[in-house]
């Protein structure tokens, strides 16, 4: 819920300024936040091998999260927001198998019907350009790396390696700005908007974090992968995106395979 809501906000943002701008300040906004819990838990500064998995998931992320954010402005939410989803749940719920074993039948039941509620929500957004599928799936790339990178951290270290996450991240973005010469100042009615987005992102990191650390990588891949039914019910609450039956039915069958993956 915390990813579905920054990314609806962040899609807003980036349709009301720079992009980059948006995906920068959202970023530091955040690296902020993690650093202040980091020191309020006393984590230990994070190892060379934690640092490397950290970088890893701070350029990957960042390409995934300006492909949504991208996608989520020019294109329809309906469709970006699920096949990036899809994407960067695949992935990791694969390496998940992989590494600790077939799940028991229910929560293998759930993360079936979680993909089949996210495809069906995909549909339920309209026709999506061959821009908007590109954007979800470069998303969903960059996305299915970071997840897989910040499930490497140690037991207990969350918002230290998580810090440099959100620093690799913002400094990608500023060199994209220098190199290009790209716009990426924000207009002041925008800037609650970014913080709020920045915050909302950095939850969904650090719940997530704990997510693999307390139990199975692909259930808290599965269940996060859900996010973009936060962002279409919101995109078609607030932005009155064209609602489908199918819409409702994948809705339905997220919270079926919620209660499912919960009971198994």
């Amino acid at each position: 819920m915390s990813w579905g809501a920054g990314d609806f906000g962040g899609g807003i943002a980036a349709r009301r300024g720079p992009l980059l701008g948006v995906v920068i300040a959202a970023q530091f906004v955040g690296a902020g936040l993690t650093l202040i819990v980091a020191v309020g838990r006393a984590e230990a500064a994070p190892p060379a091998w934690e640092i490397g998995w950290a970088l890893a998931a701070g350029v990957f992320g960042g390409i995934g999260i300006m492909a949504l954010y991208h996608g989520l402005a020019i294109g329809r939410m309906g469709v970006v927001a699920p096949i990036s989803g899809v994407l960067a749940a695949s992935i990791p719920v694969a390496l998940g198998i992989v590494l600790q074993g077939v799940p028991g039948p229910a929560r293998l039941a759930g993360m079936a019907l979680a993909l089949v509620a996210v495809v069906l929500v995909s549909r339920a957004g309209g026709g999506g350009s061959r821009r908007d599928v590109g954007l979800g799936l470069l998303a969903g790339f960059g996305l299915a790396v970071f997840n897989v990178a910040v499930s490497r951290f140690a037991s207990g270290q969350v918002f230290a390696p998580l810090t440099v996450v959100r620093i690799s991240e913002g400094i990608l973005c500023v060199l994209i700005v220098l190199l290009g010469r790209r716009p990426w100042r924000l207009a002041r009615p925008i800037l609650l908007l970014v913080i709020l987005v920045g915050a909302l992102d950095m939850g969904g990191n650090a719940l997530y974090i704990l997510a693999t650390q307390s139990g199975r990588l692909d259930v808290a891949a599965i269940l996060s992968s859900l996010y973009p039914v936060t962002t279409v019910i919101l995109a078609t609450v607030i932005l009155r995106e064209r609602i489908a039956g199918s819409h409702l039915v994948g809705v339905v069958l997220a919270i079926v395979a919620i209660v499912l993956i919960g009971a198994g």
